[in-house]
């Protein structure tokens, strides 16, 4: 298998470049306005990179006891919040040696089906079999991907055989107010990156006291972002509620999760370790930690939270090893 996705990797350098993956990238957009074309160029590369090269994959599988006997049929139900971001839990699925019964969100079907369709090139015994959840689906396990409403669903639903269910999740960034100029542009782009969309996605900034605003607002930005950003500003206006216009987004001060696209906040603090009790207390609600000032086993370097490799399991759960203790 691992021979497979290393081809899969080689295929995906010319995504973009050839008429079968334009073709899914205009089908994607139809599909879904908030995945434009440079997001879906981006998801694929960082698959590609991060993932699906030889040697990275080797290293990755070799603690596992992953056996050709005994597969499981794994419903594997995903997200469509962000390009192909169901595409890790395939891999797990189908290096693990189990067959994967897939259930492509509605926002993410034709990026999907593209990858799917170029593995059946490769291999045309690839044990994926592309269907739709309903009741007659009886899989010896589940893995899903939902909001916090469709996770409740997940687990009465599922409830009689193994699951790994995932909920929301959000994530954070902790500067020193030390980062360099190229620091802070990648910090840009751990806040804009997919329109913000994605559970690694930083929306809450923890800051020196004294901190000055300096987030680069992305060049170019989604229509559909831009008329949500528009529409928060406007209503923060009317409210009468204090906050710093990015150009691209809202920053304001609270120390919590915003509700909102383009709605961005950070909290002052005096002492790092203030910071780390907050964190240890809502764990359970982050997905990762950009920072380069605290340890944390979801940690990413500036400009690295949207470019996940093999070990950043989300939600810190091993999806191999759940998958290899399926026997």
């Amino acid at each position: 298998m691992v021979d497979l996705f290393a081809e899969l990797g080689r295929c995906l350098e010319s995504f973009g470049n050839d008429a079968v993956s334009i073709r899914a990238i205009k089908e994607a957009h139809i599909q879904n306005g908030w995945f434009v074309e440079s997001d879906m160029r981006r998801a694929v590369a960082a698959i590609a990179s991060q993932m699906l090269v030889r040697n990275k994959l080797e290293t990755w599988v070799k603690p596992y006891p992953i056996k050709t006997t005994s597969a499981r049929r794994i419903l594997v139900v995903m997200a469509g919040n962000i390009p192909l971001v169901g595409f890790f839990d395939l891999l797990c699925t189908l290096i693990a040696g189990h067959q994967a019964w897939v259930k492509p969100s509605s926002k993410d079907r034709a990026l999907m089906r593209y990858v799917v369709d170029l593995m059946r090139e490769i291999d045309p015994e690839i044990p994926i079999v592309w269907c739709e959840e309903s009741s007659t689906l009886q899989p010896d396990a589940v893995i899903a991907t939902g909001s916090d409403n469709t996770n409740r669903y997940f687990r009465a639903r599922y409830a009689g055989i193994p699951a790994l269910l995932r909920g929301s999740r959000q994530s954070v960034a902790v500067l020193s107010g030390r980062e360099s100029p190229e620091q802070l542009r990648g910090l840009s782009d751990d806040v804009f990156a997919y329109s913000g969309l994605g559970c690694r996605s930083v929306s809450l900034l923890f800051v020196p006291r004294g901190w000055k605003t300096r987030l680069q607002p992305p060049a170019q930005m989604n229509d559909k972002y831009r008329h949500n950003y528009l529409q928060t500003r406007a209503v923060l206006t009317m409210q009468g509620c204090a906050f710093h216009d990015l150009g691209a987004a809202v920053l304001v001060e609270e120390r919590s999760f915003p509700h909102a696209l383009s709605r961005i906040h950070y909290t002052e603090y005096d002492s790092l370790q203030e910071v780390k009790e907050w964190i240890d207390m809502h764990d359970s609600e982050l997905q990762c930690v950009v920072t380069n000032v605290l340890q944390h086993s979801r940690r990413a370097d500036f400009g690295q939270a949207q470019c996940p490799g093999l070990t950043d399991w989300p939600d810190d759960r091993d999806v191999l090893e759940f998958l290899t203790s399926l026997r």
